[in-house]
């Protein structure tokens, strides 16, 4: 198994991931999320880092943010409808949303023109807008154009060293500065709502796939670094730290909680949650960022239909959301499916419906309905529902979802939207 963020290979352990990656197990605690969606309820969306904080900012109506992003490098696809379904939702439950085009990705790390790349963002652009996203909430930006971001990146990538980015991705004497540089400007990416430009600190999910861990778990570093006070929770309270010196610590006395001072740190004694949200507001007065580590959920990769990760440099492992409606029926009918060799030892073993990338179209994007998709699941385990049967559904589904996304593209009218580009 080899997992990165330009590369997945192999068969993905996802138990695995989560132990070597550090990722929290979603189903932990999604009793405390509301209304759930059908990505979280199903096991897609598989784990987490610190989505308790966006949670809290949910029931307590609490300002907070969804980012994540797009690279153009090829027609978006049904894995890319997954991201743009969580940034749909997350916005829905009340986030505002950031949406990147990763045109500086994409033009350093394919290769392709910026011609290519604007004429291909539009096409992502109007996809999110036609599956629901909502203008009033929204901010959707090319990297290239977002001033914020690229001033954000310059900091950040002070806070970072070669032998770091070598470690986190593998980096070789080979590696272009210009594809060094993208992950600076990821991590703007990822924590530039926070700047007071957007309404200043808050906690911000990036839904993303399990490939794009190692930006977060940069990322969340570089929030702690680049900011002036850093935290850590212990018993009664937190201890903070100053990049500064003693001086600014000192500057935390007046807030009024009981406390203990040392040489190189403060003891703030009383709610963890309210502590940090004062210390921020003094670093804010300061001139600092007082940034709050982004937190992300992680989604299975969508099954290729020959097999593998469906990819947009792979046109034959994926149906784009602009194939022909008929097309894209063609294409379901010929995926790969967990039945067996023949109908009769379909109906004497059962289906693998866990092996099948038609049941996975099902359980990520046409069947909402989880009661309905059990019955799929266990008559397919049962003998009792054979490929063709499913194919045949599956396939009028994509050609009716095909049908309708493209027509509602056609009538988007992106002047509703904020768009920076």
């Amino acid at each position: 198994m080899r997992v990165t963020p330009w590369e997945v290979e192999g068969i993905v352990d996802y138990d695995r991931l989560i132990k070597e990656f550090g990722i929290q197990p979603f189903f932990e605690i999604i009793d405390k999320v509301p209304n759930p969606n059908w990505l979280m309820r199903r096991g897609v969306i598989f784990g987490h880092r610190d989505y308790d904080r966006i949670i809290d900012a949910m029931v307590n109506k609490k300002p907070w943010a969804v980012m994540s992003g797009f690279m153009p490098s090829g027609m978006p696809h049904f894995g890319h409808k997954m991201t743009m379904d969580e940034i749909i939702w997350h916005q829905s439950m009340g986030g505002k949303a950031f949406v990147a085009i990763a045109d500086m990705e994409a033009h350093a790390v394919r290769g392709l023109s910026w011609q290519k790349i604007e004429e291909i963002g539009f096409i992502y652009i109007k996809c999110i807008a036609a599956l629901g996203l909502k203008p009033d909430n929204a901010i959707i930006y090319f990297q290239s154009a977002s001033r914020h971001v690229k001033d954000l990146a310059f900091e950040l990538s002070a806070e970072v060293n070669w032998s770091e980015l070598k470690a986190i991705y593998g980096f070789n004497p080979e590696t272009t500065l210009a594809r060094m540089f993208i992950t600076s400007i990821q991590a703007a990416d990822i924590l530039h709502p926070q700047l007071k430009d957007f309404g200043g600190p808050k906690p911000v999910v990036v839904p993303v796939g399990a490939d794009q861990d190692p930006h977060l778990r940069l990322t969340r570093d570089l929030a702690s670094r680049i900011s002036i006070f850093s935290f850590e929770r212990i018993e009664g309270g937190v201890r903070v730290r100053s990049r500064r010196g003693a001086e600014y610590l000192k500057k935390l006395r007046r807030l009024g909680f009981k406390c203990r001072v040392y040489e190189k740190h403060i003891d703030l004694f009383g709610n963890p949650t309210e502590i940090e949200e004062e210390v921020r507001k003094v670093e804010l007065e300061l001139g600092g960022f007082a940034f709050i580590p982004p937190s992300s959920t992680y989604h299975r990769f969508t099954t290729g239909l020959t097999g593998g990760k469906m990819s947009s440099s792979k046109p034959e492992s994926y149906i784009s959301l602009f194939d022909e409606p008929k097309v894209g029926a063609k294409k379901v009918m010929k995926a790969l499916t967990g039945g067996r060799v023949s109908a009769e030892e379909q109906r004497r073993l059962g289906g693998e419906p866990e092996k099948c990338t038609v049941f996975e179209l099902f359980t990520y994007h046409l069947i909402m309905d989880d009661k309905e998709l059990e019955e799929i699941k266990r008559d397919c385990k049962e003998g009792r529902l054979l490929c063709g049967h499913c194919k045949r559904r599956a396939s009028e589904l994509v050609k009716n979802f095909l049908k309708d996304l493209q027509e509602k593209v056609e009538s988007i009218d992106l002047s509703e939207y904020t768009i920076i580009s």
